[in-house]
């Protein structure tokens, strides 16, 4: 079994990002953007009641303080400046939960911060100290393999380590930077079978040639990637069709 998520709700006031609707038509959990790296109040109520429409699981897609720069541009914060930023973004997403009959169930950093996180255990420290004080109930979602999933579970929390079916891989489990060869993946076919592999603990290829494995709860397809709902639908397709059930972590 897998869950299958996307970032959704990344518009902001009259830019739209994404097709919020047709990719809900096939994730289990949507990862919704607060306000940080984008989304607005009418964007984020309209992708909250989207996913609540379909019994969608809801997550914080929490971000640096990053607006122009989608949330990609690496900003050095302190672990107080990132625990309140964090608590300040989930309880905006919660707000727009309680209106539409449903909660936020779990927290997912966006770009730069969720690759800082995924080796800075004082970052991710901070994101769990966060997570605690809104509700430790919540999952938290990370790079599979990275020192932030034993930072985190040490916390108490509840880590869902994520793939990336859309990303190229190095030879240690970290992504390649976007703007390299080979960073984002958007042929439909060549992502279906690279998530189906990862999503069953079979070797893909990293970008040195070398084969590594990946244990995941959770594949990601970003919603901002082109082509992004046929690619979801592929490799929902791929997944169903060889026995791999898509349900929500949660």
């Amino acid at each position: 079994m897998i869950d299958l998520n996307a970032d959704l709700g990344e518009g902001f006031g009259a830019w739209v990002m994404g097709a919020d609707e047709s990719l809900l038509d096939q994730v289990t959990s949507a990862n919704i953007a607060c306000g940080f790296h984008a989304g607005d109040p009418r964007t984020m109520d309209a992708a909250v009641a989207m996913a609540a429409a379909r019994g969608v699981a809801i997550g914080a897609h929490v971000s640096y303080p990053d607006l122009v720069g989608f949330g990609r541009r690496q900003l050095r914060v302190s672990p107080e400046e990132l625990i309140t930023d964090v608590l300040y973004q989930i309880g905006a997403l919660e707000a727009f939960c309680r209106r539409h009959d449903t909660a936020v169930r779990y927290v997912k950093a966006h770009g730069a911060l969720y690759n800082d996180l995924a080796g800075d255990q004082q970052l991710a420290s901070a994101l769990g100290q966060a997570v605690t004080a809104y509700n430790a109930d919540l999952s938290v979602l990370v790079l599979a393999s990275s020192p932030a999933v034993d930072v985190l579970r040490q916390q108490g929390l509840r880590v869902v380590a994520e793939g990336f079916a859309d990303r190229g891989y190095s030879h240690d489990g970290r992504l390649i930077p976007r703007g390299r060869p080979g960073a984002v993946l958007t042929d439909p076919a060549g992502v279906a079978e690279r998530g189906w592999r990862i999503a069953t603990g079979t070797p893909i290829e990293a970008d040195d040639g070398s084969p590594i494995v990946l244990a995941v709860d959770s594949l990601c397809v970003h919603g901002d990637t082109p082509g992004a709902v046929d690619v979801a639908r592929a490799l929902r397709a791929v997944l169903s069709a060889r026995a791999v059930e898509v349900a929500a972590f949660t």
